[in-house]
């Protein structure tokens, strides 16, 4: 079968991007033919001051996009496309496009973007929701993408009008959702729940399970508000035991990170930078347990994939889709989200057994074999590939049926 992926990458990679490359890959292994159509928010540095202004309209509905992508498909003829991001270089206007080549258009939801403007539902350190139960216009007043009122009214705008149009609801034929909790959460910001899939990521290739226990703390991602990271920091002043903390990443954050470790002596913090994948697996196997302080719902992270593949246990925010996808007390640990106190027991809990990070580690490579490897994905991916087509496919066009309805057998 022949699928399109479409993706705009960020200005910083992130786990989404990994994701996406992985499925792509994951598709290729089984013989499928892939037609990637991808663009970069870092075309924005490129551009004249002028040009940005203008490019406003184009977050909205770019007509561009659209007429490349409705090429594109005539080219190709693919039996779906498979949405991940269309902010901000390429713009819901290509659902548009699909729909008028009556072809199947499934799109993940990486992250909350279809009902919070600033994507995370949250402000301040805390969860957000506000632009659900009152509005999106509290996102503007609030400034939060960005701390940006113009670049957030544009995003608000881009949802409102869509939402007036009936893209969410009718352009795109199936969704996918990182965890039960995101899906609950879309569908009460008002997406079809018929059309809501749900499908973890996964982690490929196999790192193997780890085969001595860890002698260090670890976070893994990137170093900006949401994820809690200052939590983070200031848990580890609470501690009276000097356990070694290793932080891996980059972001806006990572000056002032640093500049506060060394500032409240935390000799204990090792902050290593942004590593290749292949180092970052390393890294986890060598830890005793992650930590993921985040303060906002996230999606899937991949870090505790990852650290699950590897045979890791994790300590995370007892918030959103984290909460259900780590058990608490038998693949890891939950916390308080924002509270350092709490923070700074369990880590001192958790390293003064350790039988039961042992314990909760086989469980969560136990756990990973179970959901998050590549082959249990590709099921999964295939089963959702058929149902987007099935649902979408007695509502398109007679000579679409004909060329798809063979296609869709063979899946």
């Amino acid at each position: 079968m022949k699928f399109v992926i479409i993706h705009n990458s960020y200005q910083q990679p992130g786990g989404e991007d990994v994701v996406v490359s992985q499925e792509r890959n994951l598709l290729e292994r089984y013989g499928h033919k892939v037609v990637s159509y991808l663009r970069s928010n870092n075309e924005i540095g490129q551009m004249s001051r002028s040009r940005r202004l203008v490019m406003i309209k184009d977050i909205v509905y770019s007509e561009a996009s659209k007429r490349e992508i409705l090429d594109l498909l005539r080219k190709e003829q693919p039996d779906l496309v498979h949405v991940h991001n269309t902010f901000m270089m390429i713009s819901p206007s290509v659902y548009e496009a699909c729909h008028e080549e009556g072809v199947p258009v499934l799109q993940t939801l990486h992250n909350y973007r279809l009902l919070c403007p600033a994507f995370t539902f949250s402000r301040e350190g805390e969860v957000c929701e506000e632009c659900v139960d009152h509005g999106l216009w509290r996102s503007v007043l609030h400034r939060c993408y960005r701390d940006s009122r113009l670049t957030t009214a544009a995003l608000a705008l881009t949802l409102q009008v869509h939402r007036a149009r009936g893209t969410w609801n009718d352009r795109i034929d199936g969704y996918i959702a990182l965890s039960n909790f995101a899906r609950r959460k879309f569908v009460e910001g008002g997406l079809p729940s018929s059309k809501m899939h749900v499908k973890p990521n996964f982690v490929y290739p196999d790192p193997g399970a780890r085969e001595t226990p860890g002698s260090y703390a670890l976070f893994v991602g990137r170093l900006s508000a949401e994820k809690g990271l200052r939590t983070l920091l200031a848990a580890w002043e609470k501690l009276i035991t000097p356990i070694p903390l290793v932080v891996i990443g980059d972001g806006p954050l990572n000056g002032a990170l640093r500049t506060h470790a060394t500032a409240r002596n935390l000799h204990s913090v090792e902050f290593r930078g942004w590593l290749s994948q292949a180092e970052t697996r390393a890294a986890i196997k060598q830890a005793a347990f992650v930590i993921t302080p985040s303060l906002w719902y996230e999606g899937f992270p991949m870090t505790i994939a990852e650290a699950f593949a590897c045979g890791t246990p994790v300590l995370c925010s007892k918030l959103g889709g984290m909460e259900e996808i780590v058990v608490d007390r038998r693949t890891g640990i939950h916390f308080i989200a924002g509270s350092t106190e709490d923070l700074a027991s369990k880590v001192e809990e958790a390293w003064r057994q350790p039988s039961l990070l042992t314990s909760m580690g086989r469980e969560a490579r136990h756990e990973y074999e179970s959901h998050y490897t590549a082959d249990k994905n590709y099921s999964l991916l295939m089963d959702i590939y058929h149902q987007t087509m099935s649902r979408s496919i007695q509502n398109r066009p007679a000579a679409f049926r004909e060329r798809a309805l063979p296609n869709l057998e063979r899946a």
